[in-house]
């Protein structure tokens, strides 16, 4: 049997196609800011978690005893919060906030069949972001946008993104927007993944 993924990411889809995991793509319909309203005074990856267990529980409302995976991901820099950019300005104003500072990205999973949410992980990141030029984010805008707008942290590891950063602290899948060691083991325990 098939898990369902709540998410559109490209990413978290080739993840779970490179680990082999059989899954139907079934973006969740979901006012994440409304959800995260509810969230004041929250850390940043308790929210993570509570957003992948909303998306998952909004797929599973639909979808009677299927397992549904919910993912999200959060970028906080210098005491702030970034969300996805609503601009190629906003992208770039972003950006140039990142500069010479440290990113944390915080990915969280969750794992739901009907109400109940049978698994939930958070994972952090620590992107160090190089100093980077107003000619070098104008450059990269160009090249990315508006592939970038849809990401936390206006970046895709796997393609130029990669250029912002002169270390990262934590493991890949956390840095592509998925704890998937842990989504993994979770399937094995719930017997979805041979053990």
């Amino acid at each position: 049997m098939t898990i369902i993924l709540a998410s559109k990411s490209a990413s978290r889809r080739a993840m779970l196609d490179a680990a082999g995991v059989g899954y139907q793509a079934i973006p969740a319909a979901l006012d994440e800011r409304a959800v995260e309203a509810g969230l004041d005074g929250c850390a940043p990856d308790e929210v993570a978690e509570a957003l992948s267990v909303a998306k998952a529980q909004a797929v599973a409302a639909a979808n009677p005893a299927r397992l549904v995976l919910g993912s999200d991901s959060l970028v906080v820099c210098g005491g702030r919060r970034f969300d996805k950019p609503a601009s190629r300005t906003q992208a770039a104003e972003h950006l140039r906030f990142f500069s010479g500072k440290i990113m944390e990205l915080h990915s969280a999973a969750a794992l739901v069949r009907d109400d109940a949410c049978e698994w939930s992980q958070s994972s952090l990141a620590r992107l160090h972001v190089r100093d980077l030029s107003d000619s070098f984010i104008e450059h990269y805008l160009a090249a990315e946008w508006p592939d970038v707008g849809h990401c936390v942290g206006v970046f895709r590891i796997e393609g130029l993104g990669v250029q912002l950063f002169e270390a990262i602290e934590g493991d890949q899948f956390t840095v592509l927007g998925m704890p998937l060691l842990g989504v993994l083991g979770a399937l094995r325990e719930l017997g979805e993944l041979e053990s």
